[in-house]
């Protein structure tokens, strides 16, 4: 498991490229037969990948965490954005579909990934965060997620976003989890932008053509820098940080957050025009 510290704006707007990669950039997240995690110091949040083929992968228990098991102190929430699969919790076996979404709480002791056929492997990530109660395991399909549709195609940002774990939606301690795809001619996403130093966040980008990008913006409001990212990688926004991008092509991504508070309106907005 890799470890990453907490950065300031002010050292952050003095990185290099290959130093903001290094710091907020999380490439490798998927290989198959693998489980890849990094362990971030915004909000002790952990993003991972797995990926089975096969055979089916175990959630480690990280020496990192000093738990008895990696859920003893955390709660988690997964998301498939590969083939068919499934997710056993305790004995409890969970399919899941393409975009669908299971959630786990504190105390569950035991987590495997499975694929149905090795051939077109599930693809399932990961967000877990330290959770003081426990909620119950519960799985979550599109539909039963009341996708919202926004933007326009005029901006370019047209979008359906679907909420798992939320107030309104699966219960956490403090974990929210959801997705949003852009529709085919649509490139930009969370415009306009925002911050929300209350929680940290994390973005996972997916169905991103192998030969397309997506440029992520960070940084403050008045000090911007940007990312540029390929398919199945995430990236960290620190809660002092902006979050928003614009891709080469349509894309998909999974947005997850944690911090004092659920409420997922809880946000900062940033003029457009204000951004330097």
């Amino acid at each position: 498991m890799q470890i990453r510290f907490q950065n300031s704006p002010k050292e952050t707007a003095g990185m290099s490229t290959k130093e903001l990669r290094a710091h907020f950039l999380i490439d490798n997240l998927v290989q198959t037969g693998k489980i890849n995690l990094t362990y971030s110091h915004y909000d002790r949040m952990i993003v991972g990948g797995a990926v089975p083929a096969s055979e089916a992968i175990e959630l480690p228990n990280e020496g990192e965490l000093k738990a008895g098991y990696f859920l003893e102190r955390r709660e988690i929430g997964i998301i498939n954005v590969g083939g068919n699969g499934k997710v056993a919790a305790d004995g409890v076996d969970y399919a899941l579909e393409k975009l669908e979404c299971v959630y786990l709480g504190k105390g569950t002791q035991k987590v495997s990934f499975s694929s149905d056929d090795a051939g077109a492997p599930a693809i399932f990530y990961l967000l877990s965060v330290p959770a003081h109660q426990s909620y119950p395991n519960k799985k979550m399909t599109k539909a039963e997620a009341a996708p919202v549709n926004l933007g326009d195609i005029s901006t370019s940002n047209k979008r359906t976003i679907y909420k798992y774990i939320h107030n309104d939606g699966i219960q956490s301690c403090q974990l929210v989890m959801g997705l949003t795809v852009l529709e085919d001619g649509s490139v930009w996403n969370s415009v306009p932008p925002h911050t929300h130093t209350r929680r940290m966040e994390a973005y996972f980008y997916f169905d991103v053509n192998e030969a397309h990008r997506v440029m992520h913006f960070m940084g403050e409001p008045q000090e911007t820098r940007h990312i540029v990212m390929g398919n199945h990688e995430a990236v960290l926004s620190a809660p002092w940080s902006m979050h928003f991008g614009v891709g080469t092509a349509s894309y998909g991504f999974i947005w997850g957050m944690a911090g004092e508070n659920k409420e997922f309106t809880d946000m900062d907005a940033v003029a457009i025009a204000s951004i330097k």
